[in-house]
């Protein structure tokens, strides 16, 4: 008898141990980044329900979502008043999309613990996902059980900032950049705000700002390029907006928004290359371009190509009558021939004579034929 109950001790403790040592081996190889053979450890453990977390994470280590949730799934109906493997599974469900299911948890999670502000943002998001409207509230209810929670605080500023309710944004953006004064999304959200509420040299800190943490993107680029813009800093404008062309060279708005800056710096030469290149990359009616193309070339005394220009436009939109306005008096500055260029006039009222440029066209005509009849003189 002592002999059977010796042997069933040892047993016992060899078991024991055997156990032990495959769940001290399955945390060691998952430690260790080795995550397909601790899924195989895990399972070799008897009492699978210890092991249904430790599986779930090793197999979203190794992006398999699916069998990550089906043993989070079978460890909470395993262990239902274990709030972190529910929590875990909940994020788990909203990352996969399963919004309904994730929202459902993370409501058993709040009556539980009610105090918990990351209950209460993960419900904001899912909430958020289905298009609830008091997505919002869950956001400030976490916001307001810890009000250095960042991610609560981005989104309640986001949601202010699309509201355009600016002043509540920046109250809140402010109060997340007392606790963390480098977060790039509130300062982005921050720089935002300014732009939107047009105070443009705001705008500018604010963007720069972003660029001296580090962070660089083409929309940064394209915000601070209008806003020198339009604090009358074109060379600044230029910089930026050629930024923007490194991560998208065929960019033919930019290369045109260049165009004009140089036009504004009355650089005609890099003006016309610019509004060129946009030119031959846009597929869409280009007539106020050539306009604007033919304008720079009569700045620059180029008369010819900008007649060509200007013909270009009429061809792109038949009715544009600015267009046409320009080839005549292009050639008025070009022509010699007085009388042709009165011809050009004549027609050109007798063709719009209700438009408000043929009133120009008059005044011109009477010029030219009172410059004739003194040179015949």
């Amino acid at each position: 008898m002592l002999k059977r109950l010796t042997i069933l001790i040892l047993f016992i403790q060899f078991n024991a141990e055997a156990q032990s040592s495959a769940l001290q081996l399955g945390d060691s190889l998952y430690a260790n980044g080795n995550y397909s053979k601790a899924i195989k450890a895990y399972k070799k453990h008897t009492n699978q329900v210890e092991v249904y977390d430790k599986i779930a994470k090793t197999y979203l280590a190794i992006g398999n979502n699916g069998k990550a949730l089906e043993n989070y799934k079978k460890g909470v109906e395993a262990n239902p008043k274990d709030a972190l493997i529910k929590f875990e599974y909940a994020k788990l469900l909203s990352r996969s999309k399963k919004y309904v299911e994730a929202s459902n948890l993370f409501e058993e999670l709040i009556y539980v613990d009610y105090k918990n502000p990351n209950y209460h943002y993960q419900k904001g998001v899912v909430l958020e996902k289905l298009k609830d409207s008091t997505f919002l509230n869950r956001y400030l209810s976490a916001y307001q059980l810890d009000q250095t929670h960042q991610k609560a605080i981005f989104k309640i500023a986001k949601y202010y900032l699309m509201k355009r309710k600016h002043q509540a944004s920046h109250k809140y953006i402010d109060k997340g950049l007392e606790s963390y004064t480098e977060n790039l999304e509130l300062i982005s959200l921050k720089a935002q705000n300014y732009y939107h509420q047009d105070y443009i040299k705001e705008a500018i800190i604010w963007f720069n700002k972003l660029l001296d943490l580090g962070e660089t993107s083409e929309f940064i680029h394209e915000k601070l390029s209008i806003c020198y813009a339009k604090n009358y800093d074109y060379e600044q404008a230029i910089f930026h907006r050629k930024k923007v062309l490194d991560y998208n060279p065929y960019d033919a708005t930019s290369m045109y928004v260049i165009g004009t800056y140089y036009e504004e710096l009355k650089d005609y030469k890099k003006a016309e290359e610019y509004i060129s290149k946009s030119l031959k990359l846009q597929d869409k009616p280009l007539n106020d371009e050539y306009v604007k193309l033919g304008r720079i070339y009569n700045f620059q005394k180029k008369y010819e190509a900008a007649i060509s220009a200007f013909q270009k436009a009429v061809k792109e939109d038949s009715k544009d009558i600015f267009a046409k306005f320009a080839i005549v008096r292009t050639k008025d500055e070009y022509y010699a021939d007085r009388k042709a260029v009165i011809k050009l006039y004549e027609d050109f009222i007798k063709n719009h004579s209700d438009h408000v440029l043929a009133r120009y066209a008059e005044a011109r005509l009477k010029e030219l034929k009172e410059e004739v009849f003194m040179d015949k003189n």
